[in-house]
C-alpha cells in the first residue's frame, strides 16, 4: 500500500477567545484524512464548517490540540518553526486565495523565489518562472513590475504560478480558479492534471464545482469534523 503523503489523524483544533476570559472554543475534533502521492482530495462543506482551518492546520499555520498531522514524513503536531519551514521549502507548496508578497519586488522574483529557496541556480529558477507567468498569460512587460499593482485576477495567476514552480510531493490549493476566466481556469485546470501525474498529493478547496469534479478523485466533507455532531 502507498504511503499517504498528507495524513491526519483523530486532528483536534480549539480556539481561545482571550477577550472573552480566556474562554477555549473547540472548532473541530477527530478529524481523519489522507492523501496518497498523485491524488486530489477536495474539502467540502458549508461556509464556516472548517476547510480552511484544516487547511492551514497542514501548512503550519494553525497548531492542532490534539491528534497527528503527518506531511511527507514530518509531523507537524509539536512541529518546530524550523521543521515547519524546511517543509515548505523542500517537500509542500501552497497556494492560497490571495497574494502576499514583499512590495517592489518584480514579479518575476516573486515566482522564482521558492525555486531559489530550494537551491536552484538563478537562471534555471526565473526561466522556469516565465515559463509559467506566459503559460498563465501574464504579458512579459509586467514581469519586472510588482504584483502588488495588478489586477486581481493577475495577482491570483501569480500566486498559482509562484505555487507551481517547484514540483513538490505535496500541494495544498485554496480555490485556485476563483476569479478566472475560462481560458486562463483551464491553464490551472491542466497544472493540477500535471502535479497529479507527476505524483504530487493535492489537498484543495474548490468551490467551482465542474473544476472539482474534473481534478478531484475524491471528496472530504468536513462537517462530519465538528464537534457539536460527535
Amino acid at each position: 500500500m502507498t504511503t499517504p503523503a498528507i495524513l491526519l489523524s483523530g486532528v483536534a483544533k480549539t480556539f481561545t477567545l482571550h477577550n472573552q476570559g480566556g474562554a477555549v472554543i473547540p472548532v473541530m475534533r477527530g478529524a481523519e484524512l489522507s492523501v496518497a502521492p498523485g491524488e486530489c482530495v477536495g474539502l467540502v462543506g458549508a461556509s464556516g464548517a472548517g476547510k480552511s482551518t484544516l487547511m492551514r492546520m497542514v501548512w503550519g499555520n494553525y497548531l492542532a490540540a490534539a491528534g497527528s498531522i503527518r506531511v511527507c514524513g514530518t509531523e507537524l503536531v509539536g512541529a518546530t518553526p524550523r521543521e515547519v519551514l524546511a517543509l515548505r521549502r523542500e517537500r509542500l507548496g501552497y497556494v492560497s486565495q490571495f497574494l502576499r508578497v514583499v512590495p517592489r519586488v518584480p514579479t518575476l522574483q516573486v515566482v522564482a523565489e521558492p525555486l531559489l529557496a530550494a537551491g536552484a541556480g538563478e537562471a534555471e529558477a526565473e526561466a522556469a518562472a516565465a515559463a509559467l507567468l506566459a503559460r498563465l498569460n501574464i504579458p512579459e512587460r509586467l514581469w519586472q513590475l510588482s504584483p502588488t499593482t495588478f489586477s486581481g485576477g493577475e495577482q491570483q495567476r501569480v500566486n498559482i504560478a509562484r505555487g507551481f514552480v517547484r514540483p513538490v510531493p505535496a500541494l495544498l490549493l485554496d480555490e485556485p480558479t476563483a476569479s478566472l476566466d475560462a481560458a486562463n481556469r483551464e491553464v490551472v485546470l491542466t497544472l493540477i492534471e500535471e502535479a497529479k501525474a507527476r505524483g504530487s498529493a493535492i489537498l484543495g478547496i474548490f468551490h467551482d464545482e465542474p473544476a472539482r469534479a474534473r481534478v478531484c478523485d475524491r471528496l472530504v466533507d468536513v462537517t462530519g469534523f465538528a464537534p457539536q455532531l460527535q
